[in-house]
């Protein structure tokens, strides 16, 4: 089994703040991947375009994987639109993030076998939340819309 999770987040404001997202990858409850990345800020830059940029950076890695058709996938993440547009369950209604989405549904179709997408509350993806603010706080940004504990 590989399980996978994903995680966005965009600060000091949203839409216009800075992003970065967060991955993770687990085959049979061993760790195979992890990484944040930033993504961009400004104008076009989202949560939600962050969220997909972590759901494409999953993808592409599971991709990779040369023993991936021998596993089933389940991908986590606490991004509702994201985790139901990919299931097939939303429809976009616009956004900076479609052309993000584009890519993911794109990747996923290249996938052996459809995988299981599943929502799961924030604190159930502390380690993609911890990679991708990490990635933040490296740039020295403040957190205004998630504020740190001091």
């Amino acid at each position: 089994m590989i399980e996978a999770w994903f995680d966005g987040c965009c600060e000091p404001v949203n839409p216009g703040g800075h992003a970065a997202y967060g991955a993770v990858i687990k085959r049979d409850g061993e760790y195979v991947f992890g990484k944040g990345e930033y993504v961009g800020h400004g104008k076009g830059i989202s949560n939600n375009v962050a969220e997909y940029a972590g759901m494409i950076c999953v993808l592409e890695q599971l991709l990779s994987l040369s023993d991936l058709s021998k596993h089933s996938v389940t991908i986590y993440g606490d991004s509702k639109l994201v985790v139901m547009q990919m299931a097939g369950r939303w429809k976009s209604h616009g956004g900076a993030y479609v052309p993000f989405m584009q890519r993911a549904k794109q990747l996923a179709l290249a996938l052996p076998s459809k995988p299981t997408y599943k929502w799961i509350p924030r604190d159930k993806n502390e380690e993609c939340d911890g990679l991708s603010k990490q990635v933040i706080r490296d740039r020295g940004i403040e957190f205004r819309i998630q504020p740190e504990a001091a």
